[in-house]
């Protein structure tokens, strides 16, 4: 992942997107920087593509500005935007061949012959597809074609690249191996980029910063290791990764941590960030693989770690990792994802769980 050098390639103020009375996008603020590659991240219908078509022209936004290179592009027609673009569906001509396609937006900016023909062989290159410019979309598989709308979008070198769900056709190995494509060609061109999906994989693994968006709004917005491990709201939590959430009150404070009362009684301590004072409810976030779990019987507390005891209730494999679900005495569930490589519990066990103070996270209550 790059590292930030102008602070404001692409800036949103005050954006706001109606379609009737339905609010697609509210009040956004973003800047975006120079070379980085930022995720729009969430779920189906939160304003992300509606943003991402605002940017590029397809949507005019009902209030607000947006600027690119400190030139406000509001009413700039699309073809003078010198923007990238990348969709779900490829969107290439089937009855043209590869190289009209990649060429396609060359023909518009005035490029002579030869120079069309290298630009259309470095990008072809440049995404590990030479010598098929004679080839049809049809001749090519899903993944081929994919990489071909990604020769077409960086072909005209452009200011920004905007990405809408490009990988979610594939099947999960393609979608992985365009992840890295994606991420390996977009550093060696240090191409701006604007990438929306719903996987967050994907965003994790992809993004120098991600912002999360429900209904709309910004909820969120840092890198990859702030909002997963640092979310400032419930949804977000939820969203990114398996987490578990139990509501207490801040009881005290110990030396560098906060004490946390759950309504089952159970005394957790958590990393005092100063945010927290006595008396306050919170809700207590813990990622499910942040948690390790221990036969009863071979078990000894740490005074370091919180920790409680239950059942397996239930067991499933994830392919390197295996899903628990733990019964406290309560009822209350618990899930926990371990490695393959630790040991294995069946259905019935009884385990102690234990978790550090420092992966565990705390949220103020939500009205």
């Amino acid at each position: 992942m790059t590292q930030e050098r102008n602070p404001r390639l692409v800036r949103f103020e005050g954006i706001v997107k109606r379609f009737g009375t339905v609010t697609a996008v509210e009040k956004m603020d973003l800047d975006i920087a120079e070379g980085t590659l930022v995720t729009l991240l969430g779920p189906s219908g939160c304003g992300k593509t509606t943003l991402l078509r605002m940017i590029a022209g397809l949507e005019d936004p009902t209030e607000g500005d947006i600027y690119i290179k400190g030139e406000r592009i509001n009413d700039i027609p699309i073809h003078k935007r010198n923007l990238g673009m990348i969709f779900q569906n490829y969107a290439l001509f089937p009855h043209k061949t590869i190289f009209d396609n990649v060429a396609f937006g060359l023909k518009y900016r005035n490029v002579n012959k030869a120079e069309v023909e290298k630009k259309v062989t470095q990008a072809l290159e440049m995404v590990r597809l030479p010598g098929v410019e004679k080839r049809m979309p049809a001749q090519l598989s899903g993944g081929q074609q994919q990489r071909i709308a990604l020769a077409r979008a960086i072909v005209i070198e452009p200011d920004v690249l905007l990405m809408d769900e490009p990988l979610s056709a594939l099947d999960e190995n393609l979608r992985e191996e365009m992840r890295r494509e994606v991420d390996n060609l977009q550093q060696m061109l240090g191409v701006t980029t604007i990438f929306v999906t719903h996987d967050q994989r994907e965003a994790l693994s992809m993004s120098d910063k991600i912002v999360v968006m429900k209904d709309g709004k910004k909820l969120q917005e840092g890198t990859p290791d702030e909002v997963y491990n640092q979310p400032n709201n419930h949804f977000v939590a939820d969203f990114l990764g398996h987490s578990n959430f139990a509501e207490g009150e801040v009881v005290g404070k110990e030396n560098r941590f906060v004490k946390v009362r759950l309504k089952d009684g159970t005394i957790f301590r958590v990393e005092d960030t100063g945010r927290f004072q006595e008396g306050e409810p919170v809700e207590l976030v813990v990622r499910a693989q942040k948690f390790d779990a221990f036969r009863q019987e071979e078990f000894t507390p740490d005074p370091e770690m919180n920790y409680f005891e239950g059942k397996i209730r239930d067991r499933s494999y994830m392919g390197g990792e295996v899903s628990y679900f733990v019964e406290l005495p309560d009822g209350t569930e618990v899930h926990i994802i371990s490695m393959m490589r630790t040991r294995i519990y069946e259905v019935g066990d009884s385990v102690s769980v234990q978790v550090a103070p420092r992966h565990c996270h705390l949220l103020p209550i939500e009205t």
